[in-house]
């Protein structure tokens, strides 16, 4: 009879704790489901107006980090701001984008530098190791601005322990570089490079900077498995969801980046510049 009781016993115990594990499960797959809806629908209603459109792949793994990192407290109150840096794409693409969540619209598309050991024209390594010249994966919050070699320069904090924590110690900032910009692509049929930091094109510098300072997130984008398995903010479960007023039940549809032309302009006999035109818009 104890024999009885006892079995009885780790049976209702199993069964409670297999139930238990069923209703968690059932519980993260709907809270899941719920992440992506509201993910595919603000960026659906997204406005790029004439901007490439950014990857829905990229903008939802950029969204997941964004909303863990607020949850968190770590990003600002008073700006809904997030910048997104998609180095999976060519270097002579517009691969930087800074969006204003809360008014749903694109404020900046333009060029981003990788570093120098990060690759050519295309990013293939990254590292969090000082002196490496190569850029770091992962989640960042800006900081403060400051007058540097570069001119106007942002800083920022690697949120990413072991990936781009040791970026304030390499002194990975945001700067304007000339390397950044049409000339030097038609000149070296790539980008030029930095030491790390996230480079952009002079004549922006100041608009965005001033724009993503002080509490803003950063996301630098590559499909690196192990970034994507072992990030704590990537894969951190969703605690809440910024009511951004989305409206209706709409998906979003991956676009290809417009084509443009090439039109270059020639200095005795030399390429001094070049100037990209959407098709359709000469």
């Amino acid at each position: 009879m104890k024999r009885l009781i006892l079995c009885l016993s780790a049976y209702f115990t199993l069964a409670i704790s297999y139930n238990l594990v069923i209703a968690n499960e059932t519980n993260a797959a709907n809270e899941a489901a719920k992440v992506e809806h509201y993910t595919e629908t603000l960026y659906d209603q997204l406005d790029f107006g004439s901007y490439a459109r950014l990857s829905y792949k990229v903008f939802s793994k950029a969204m997941m980090g964004y909303m863990n990192l607020r949850a968190a407290g770590k990003l600002s109150g008073d700006k809904e701001i997030i910048t997104i840096c998609d180095l999976s794409l060519s270097s002579t693409f517009d691969r930087l984008w800074t969006i204003d969540l809360a008014a749903k619209k694109v404020l900046f598309n333009t060029y981003v530098a990788h570093g120098q050991g990060t690759g050519e024209e295309l990013a293939t390594s990254f590292s969090n190791i000082e002196n490496s010249h190569k850029s770091s994966l992962g989640f960042y919050v800006t900081g403060d601005t400051y007058q540097g070699d570069h001119g106007l320069s942002l800083r920022l904090q690697g949120m990413d322990k072991g990936f781009n924590d040791a970026a304030f110690k390499r002194d990975i900032v945001v700067h304007g570089a000339d390397y950044v910009s049409d000339k030097f692509i038609c000149q070296n049929d790539r980008l030029g490079r930095s030491w790390g930091c996230p480079a952009i094109p002079m004549d922006m510098t100041g608009p965005i900077i001033n724009t993503i300072k002080e509490g803003t997130c950063l996301f630098i984008y590559y499909p690196e498995p192990k970034y994507l398995s072992q990030a704590y903010w990537l894969n951190k479960r969703i605690a809440y969801l910024p009511d951004y007023q989305l409206y209706g039940d709409m998906k979003p549809v991956e676009m290809s980046r417009p084509p443009f032309r090439r039109i270059e302009h020639y200095h005795n006999g030399q390429p001094d510049s070049v100037k990209r035109v959407q098709e359709g818009k000469l």
